[in-house]
């Protein structure tokens, strides 16, 4: 069983290796004219909704994202593909995880579980970033525990 740094570590790997590959085929395509991709209007669409959530206007969450506002703009259109480090400072914009904007992208596999409970973790504002990547792995850790003794019992 691995201990819960040895764990993140090889999240961390994970999530770099797959930044990494997409960051290639990203710039493979650069010289292709911008369309709505599935991917792009979804987390577009997500961020229009979380920014609507948390009743951010466009032109404050592309200030504290430190991106211009017609760029922003067309990533919640799904007119861009941002990048993960733009996802990153969109995140933060928007004070929630970048992996939940990742997942949204398709750079990141959906975590085990209940989404919803999943959701409830993330959208906790009295818990830092910190403790909800905490309580992530934990959860993630039961579900993966239980799914085994299960599999096992059958």
């Amino acid at each position: 069983m691995q201990t819960p740094g040895e764990f993140v570590r090889d999240q961390v790997t994970s999530v770099r290796e797959t930044v990494d590959r997409v960051a290639g085929s990203v710039a493979d395509s650069v010289g292709e004219s911008p369309g709505v991709s599935a991917v792009g209007s979804s987390v577009g669409d997500f961020i229009r909704e979380q920014r609507s959530a948390a009743r951010v206007s466009l032109r404050e969450l592309a200030r504290t994202a430190g991106v211009s506002n017609p760029y922003l703009s067309q990533v919640e259109r799904g007119l861009r593909k941002p990048s993960a480090e733009i996802l990153a400072a969109i995140a933060r914009g928007l004070k929630i995880s970048a992996e939940t904007l990742y997942e949204q992208a398709g750079i990141l596999d959906r975590r085990p579980g209940n989404p919803d409970t999943v959701a409830a973790i993330r959208s906790d504002d009295e818990l830092s970033e910190r403790h909800k990547a905490v309580l992530l792995e934990l959860y993630e850790t039961y579900v993966r525990e239980h799914r085994a003794s299960s599999a096992a019992a059958s």
